[in-house]
């Protein structure tokens, strides 16, 4: 029996659940916005307001994950496509970014909204990928919104290095086989290039990949609304 969730951490209703903290990331954001749009690197940027705002690492984290320059936000608002864009198409989904996110928000951990629309989470992989009691829900939130959207062809790729890579694709692909779905997986050394140089409309919120790819879909805000999900979430802006 598999007890694991991606719930939130110790302290996190300290540093998110209420008003004040949150106005505080408000302002942090707008800061950070205002310096990355003068092209002072993310980290010196990051470092500067989070000392203002005498953040704590999460918070900065968040910060980090929902800042974004005004170059940064024109150019991703340019590519962003919606539901009607996918009919159709193939389109490349970003594993274990989309997989962990919805994990995440359906384990009630505290999610944010970018200045870019995406939804992000605190947390990670790290090298290792552990199946949670939310998984499978995940994976069948995506399958709905895949017959929803009426893609042709969904293709999960997942991260070669990462630890239990190989199981998590076996499973998807075991998942698609049982419910008639048109999905691959595929395992790359390197997904984030692979996903900002493909020519396929690409699903995530990794802000480097929105940032160099073709076209995005913004899956995890679309189901939030679509399938009336119940999340803590902070909206940044």
């Amino acid at each position: 029996m598999n007890n694991r969730n991606r719930g939130k951490n110790t302290g996190d209703d300290t540093l998110f659940g209420s008003e004040n903290q949150i106005s505080k990331l408000r302002l942090a954001v707008e800061d950070m916005q205002y310096l990355l749009s003068r092209e002072y690197p993310e980290k010196a940027a990051s470092d500067l307001v989070g000392n203002r705002y005498r953040l704590k690492t999460r918070q900065i984290q968040a910060l980090r994950g929902a800042s974004a320059s005004i170059q940064q936000l024109d150019n991703r608002q340019l590519k962003h496509v919606g539901t009607s864009d996918l009919k159709d198409k193939t389109v490349y989904l970003d594993g274990f970014n989309v997989l962990i996110l919805l994990e995440s928000l359906l384990s009630e951990a505290y999610v944010f909204e970018g200045l870019d629309g995406c939804i992000r989470d605190l947390s990670g992989v790290h090298g290792t990928y552990k199946r949670v009691n939310q998984t499978l829900r995940a994976v069948e939130l995506v399958a709905s919104f895949y017959r929803k959207s009426q893609i042709d062809q969904l293709v999960w790729i997942f991260d070669k290095p990462v630890s239990n890579s190989g199981r998590i694709k076996q499973i998807i692909l075991e998942f698609a086989e049982e419910h008639q779905l048109n999905w691959d997986a595929d395992l790359q050394y390197n997904p984030d290039k692979f996903l900002a140089e493909s020519s396929a409309i690409v699903i995530s919120s990794d802000a480097w990949i929105l940032d160099h790819c073709k076209e995005w879909f913004n899956l995890i805000g679309y189901l939030i609304t679509e399938e009336s999900i119940p999340v803590n979430l902070i909206k940044m802006k």
